[in-house]
């Protein structure tokens, strides 16, 4: 402005002079106009320069990092069509400009707060649309914990995502997002890249050998005697000889009794089985552990659970393997680096409640984050098994019977035929476990627990010879497990069938003797009882009388009406019970049960399932059927439904 002034003022001087200008005046003007118009556009230049060197100062950053997470992306190609009207849609077009703007107002208030915007990537070149992936991926490894699980929960709810985009952050995402990831319920699997390959089995070797060189390389001293007996077995014999060991008895397809079918057919076993039985064992101990992991296990165990995807039962025991190696939190970066987060991540979706529900152990003793908990070998949670932002305000345990399982034992009444015909779609569909199917759905603020122990009822059947398991040893262990699981830092209502409210009742005295153990008392609310034998079973009697057939094992023998111990265990629980004021309620078969096609058996008669305190309700089903609900609105699983409501209404208000 003050320039064009000048240069106005010194025309008119010129023009509206009355005598002819000077020669010398006139060249005065010029050349002060020269004077200032260079000095002016000169500082004008040094002053634009020394504003651009310092803001690149300002915002350019160490960015190799990035820049080497970019080039792992470079073998993702995502293809699109050449057709642009296809692609550039309303939509298309519209999500460009929404990212372009975001960036935009990021990266203005980043200047003028002197925060550069997601540090590393101010210079970086990142197309606009991927702008949301990095800042996700730095928000992930953000040093607060809110702030990376906020992260996790974004990129789980992400579905509008290119192909190459999910694989970035598979490629550039830590464990514990990776792990964060697997355990939530919406997350695409294409997060998770595939397992690094495996390492090639040594020459003229087989699978089968290498698995008896891992169980033999694990410690062989300080052992008990099962561990021992699974061990030697393993190394021992052959898979023919091992089938012949385990005798010719019994099946009942998981209902929970056996029957002599023939002593003449014998049941397949494989070396496998019987080294993965003996490792399971083996991973309780934590010393153990890391020799499994040194020997290269984690791969190997891997190899054998691709080989046999359609046997779950090997698939189980595997898990059930790198499930107690992840209570050791020294070999999670191990057990992500070999590849099964991936793995279990996939199994977390599948349809069978059984694998989703081991896998389900896994994630929860890797994922530090957000569980507190650990959850060893046979306590399983049924919900949630994914993070959830639904306060848990209550536990809901269930502890099966003799022969029974955590998963079988609560399925929906019903013939083996229709497990597999109608699987799980919708309610109304067969359920092989109605606690997590139809409880969770009614209930949602309540931890559901399934607790799985081994039992036998003959001595034949016995998975460890030297096993000689008493209730009062039994409920000491499930107990210790429990606790670990955090189970009394919440109200609790327990619900058990057969003999395993005979362990309900035991735990529960246990527990009242031990100052830490206090907990578990204090937020006990109430029991369901299924059938159980308060006063004795006339199985025990039954067993007994053909002893020469059964040899019934030590629980069989505890059940029996004249036992001191059931009497003590009764008399001494009943006293408890009523000062603590427990909510009780009793359900009694009163229909026999069919052992085999010749046998009939009336298991726990109406008076042994009197308590003494509580209602008591007779049922028109049998032993293995008062646990499984016909349907969900029959009377069994509704009034299991009510009680529960009812007992912890207080606690599910707050």
């Amino acid at each position: 402005m003050s320039l064009a002034a000048y240069c106005v003022i010194c025309c008119r001087r010129v023009g509206t002079s009355t005598s002819p200008p000077k020669s010398g005046t006139r060249w005065r003007d010029i050349r002060n106009i020269i004077k200032f118009t260079g000095s002016l556009i000169l500082g004008g230049s040094l002053f634009l320069t020394y504003e651009v060197l310092a803001l690149k100062k300002a915002v350019t950053l160490d960015t190799q990092v990035v820049e080497r997470e970019k080039m792992k992306s470079y073998i993702y190609v995502h293809t699109v069509s050449l057709d642009k009207g296809e692609n550039h849609g309303i939509a298309w077009q519209a999500r460009k400009e929404l990212h372009k703007a975001v960036r935009k107002v990021l990266a203005t208030s980043a200047k003028i707060l002197r925060n550069p915007f997601a540090d590393p990537f101010s210079t970086v070149d990142i197309e606009d649309h991927e702008c949301a992936v990095w800042l996700l991926l730095r928000k992930s490894k953000s040093d607060d914990k809110t702030t990376r699980l906020e992260a996790v929960q974004e990129m789980s709810e992400a579905h509008h995502w290119h192909d190459y985009q999910y694989r970035l952050i598979a490629q550039a995402c830590d464990p514990k997002t990776l792990i964060g990831l697997a355990r939530s319920k919406e997350s695409d699997l294409r997060f998770f890249l595939l397992p690094p390959p495996l390492p090639s089995l040594k020459e003229d070797s087989s699978t089968e050998e290498e698995l008896r060189q891992l169980l033999a390389s694990l410690p062989q001293t300080e052992l008990d005697e099962c561990i021992q007996y699974f061990t030697s077995l393993a190394l021992s014999e052959s898979s023919q000889s091992l089938a012949a060991q385990k005798g010719g008895l019994w099946c009942f397809g998981g209902n929970g009794l056996p029957y002599a079918e023939s002593f003449g057919e014998v049941p397949s076993a494989t070396v496998e089985m019987f080294c993965l039985e003996a490792i399971v064992k083996h991973s309780e101990i934590s010393t153990h552990c890391d020799k499994i992991e040194a020997n290269g296990g984690l791969q190997l165990l891997q190899r054998l659970y691709r080989l046999h995807k359609d046997c779950p039962k090997v698939q189980r025991n595997i898990m059930r393997i790198i499930g107690n190696m992840a209570l050791n939190e020294h070999l999670h970066s191990s057990i992500v680096r070999s590849g099964w987060v991936s793995i279990m991540a996939e199994a977390m979706k599948s349809d069978r409640i059984m694998e989703a529900s081991h896998a389900a152990r896994i994630l929860a003793n890797l994922d530090r984050e957000t569980v507190q908990e650990k959850y060893q070998d046979g306590v399983y949670v049924l919900h949630p098994q994914y993070r959830t932002s639904q306060p848990i305000k209550a536990d809901v345990l269930f502890i099966h019977g003799l022969m029974g399982a955590a998963f079988k034992t609560w399925r929906q009444q019903d013939s083996e035929q229709a497990v597999i015909e109608k699987p799980m779609e919708e309610e109304d569909r067969y359920t092989t476990c109605w606690p997590k199917t139809w409880l969770a759905k009614d209930c949602p603020a309540l931890r559901i627990i399934s607790v799985e122990y081994d039992t036998t009822l003959s001595d034949w059947r016995a998975r460890c010879p030297m096993e000689r398991k008493s209730i009062a040893f039994r409920s000491n262990e499930l107990l210790r497990k429990l606790r670990a699981a955090g189970v009394g830092d919440r109200p609790v209502v327990w619900i058990s069938h057969s003999m395993g409210g005979l362990l309900v009742k035991k735990m529960l005295l246990e527990a009242s003797k031990k100052p830490e153990m206090s907990a578990v008392i204090n937020n006990t609310r109430g029991i369901i009882f299924y059938s159980v034998p308060h006063h004795g079973s006339h199985l025990a009697e039954y067993s007994v009388n053909i002893r020469y057939l059964l040899f019934p094992s030590l629980e069989v023998k505890e059940l029996s009406k004249d036992s001191p111990a059931l009497k003590t265990l009764q008399d001494d629980f009943l006293e408890f019970a009523k000062d603590q004021n427990f909510q009780v309620l009793n359900f009694v078969e009163t229909l026999p049960t069919y052992i085999g096609s010749m046998i009939k058996l009336h298991v726990v008669p109406v008076e042994s399932a009197d308590l003494g305190i509580g209602d008591l309700i007779p049922v028109d089903v049998n032993h293995l059927n008062i646990c499984k609900p016909k349907k969900k609105d029959a009377f069994l699983y509704q009034r299991t439904l009510q009680f529960i409501r009812e007992t912890l209404a207080k606690d599910l208000e707050n």
